[in-house]
């Protein structure tokens, strides 16, 4: 899953507005920020597999850091608990919604996965297996995206004329980027899908901090 990670992001904005929607995008993908760097290091392994499944070329067979379990939830408390000490009040609210943002990851990844997501060290390796259908899981992505940005836009109005318009540009790019990745080329090796993936969560992170400042929506 891509994008449909992005939205709980957008949904979590209206339980604690203090927090900055670009943290909220960093906490979704924070597994796959870590993954990715891993991979990088040569720690956590990928096999580019075309026709893998249907949505996905990426055989990911050893991931016990990011994506198994205990793993998970101890980068989600660690995220947690640092992302809380930006805002100035309600830090407990803040931590327990980024280390829920954070884990949402795994949650909605075992939806779409195939059984990758180890329990135990590299064993007992869970997932549900949606992306063999693209014509499930790529509606699944959208529909969790669109009603994430609808929450957002409902419960955290716009205070400046252009700042709606601005928030559904950036959905439907963001749905753009979700297509070419479903239907694009795989890619070439782990490290260029490694280093694609960071670059890609640190632009859209940048962009929903802009559309966040452009709705005037940002509070200390």
């Amino acid at each position: 899953m891509f994008i449909g990670h992005y939205g709980p992001a957008l949904a979590a904005k209206s339980l604690v507005r203090q927090l900055p929607l670009w943290l909220l995008f960093v906490a979704v993908q924070w597994l796959d920020f870590c993954w990715s760097a891993l991979v990088l290091l040569g720690v956590e392994k990928v096999r580019i597999v075309p026709g893998f499944t249907q949505a996905s070329a990426l055989d990911l067979y050893y991931m016990p850091f990011t994506h198994g379990l205990i793993g998970a939830l101890a980068l989600a408390a660690v995220f947690g608990a640092a992302g809380s000490m930006i805002v100035r009040t309600r830090r407990v609210a803040a931590f327990a919604v980024l280390a829920a943002a954070v884990f949402s990851h795994w949650l909605l990844d075992l939806v779409v996965h195939m059984p990758d997501l180890p329990l135990i060290d590299d064993q007992m390796k869970v997932g549900f297996g949606l992306w063999r259908w693209i014509w499930i899981s790529l509606p699944l992505e959208l529909a969790l995206l669109v009603a994430g940005a609808v929450i957002y836009a409902r419960a955290v109005p716009s205070r400046t004329r252009f700042g709606d318009t601005g928030l559904w540009v950036f959905v439907a790019a963001m749905g753009v980027v979700e297509l070419y990745g479903a239907f694009g080329p795989p890619p070439a090796t782990p490290a260029a899908q490694a280093l694609t993936a960071l670059t890609a969560y640190c632009v859209l992170g940048l962009l929903a901090g802009l559309v966040d400042w452009g709705r005037g929506t940002v509070r200390g």
